[in-house]
């Protein structure tokens, strides 16, 4: 999931390597709003989070050649029902490893680089010459937040890794298929149908046999995939949310789900 900086990742406006040569008297400071998840309807997450995530997000997968995993927070674009218009938590929930990372992340500053190299968003207003927060840097050398915040990074890049392997192999199964919603709400004639996602058949697994269910079963990727379809009865709970919130859909609309 690291990305050169021509190529950024959702919620970056830039990346910008921290040195200490230039960042010296920086600090990182925490913040009780994110703006930037106010109209996410969808975040990436990692295999590692599944089981946490599914308890509160249906977790389905993009579309395209190179899907991954997306935990959704909205079914509609510009659609967040955990925070606020400001970006705070209006319930207590599983944030996703990859919120918590902003405003930093591992990237490669060149696309021929063998090395991540730690990064932020010079933009998020989470990093900068504040009086308050936690310096980045002691007398030249990596502060204990800055290490804490590059061991972060570095394990999320080890988790999107075991992702990416669960996404290869989830695929080589052939167990995605295009996903589909239809919710028809008590006070409406028409029901609200939600595309433009993929999922795991349940036909599909319930066909596994023999060597291959055994391999899933002993690779933990059965686990994962039951903890995707467990999820996905959540989907209603974020429907009716987006009602109670005033943010569901118009009828008129033509719904697309996890678009990101």
């Amino acid at each position: 999931m690291a990305s050169a900086p021509n190529q950024l990742p959702l919620f970056y406006n830039g990346l910008e390597p921290l040195s200490s040569n230039v960042h010296g008297a920086f600090k990182t400071r925490s913040a009780d709003t994110a703006p930037f998840l106010a109209q996410a309807h969808a975040v990436p997450i990692t295999v590692d989070e599944f089981v946490s995530a599914q308890r509160y997000y249906p977790i389905v997968f993009s579309v395209g050649d190179n899907p991954v995993p997306l935990a959704l927070m909205g079914l509609n674009e510009g659609v967040n029902v955990f925070v606020d218009a400001q970006g705070k938590l209006l319930t207590e929930t599983y944030v996703p490893a990859y919120i918590r990372r902003y405003p930093f992340m591992l990237a490669r500053l060149r696309p021929d680089a063998d090395e991540l190299s730690l990064c932020f968003d010079g933009q998020s207003g989470l990093v900068g010459e504040f009086e308050e927060g936690q310096p980045l840097f002691n007398d030249g050398a990596p502060s204990e937040a800055t290490n804490a915040i590059l061991k972060f990074c570095e394990e999320f890049e080890l988790s999107a890794q075991r992702t990416n392997a669960f996404m290869k192999e989830l695929q080589e199964s052939e167990l995605l298929i295009d996903g589909e919603v239809t919710i028809q709400p008590s006070n409406s004639t028409q029901p609200f149908i939600y595309r433009g996602f993929q999922m795991v058949g349940e036909d599909k697994v319930r066909e596994l046999r023999g060597d291959t269910l055994r391999k899933m079963n002993q690779n933990g990727m059965l686990q994962l995939v039951m903890a995707h379809l467990f999820s996905l009865p959540t989907i209603r709970e974020i429907f009716a949310k987006q009602v109670q919130q005033g943010k569901g859909p118009q009828l008129a609309d033509a719904p697309e789900l996890a678009n990101a």
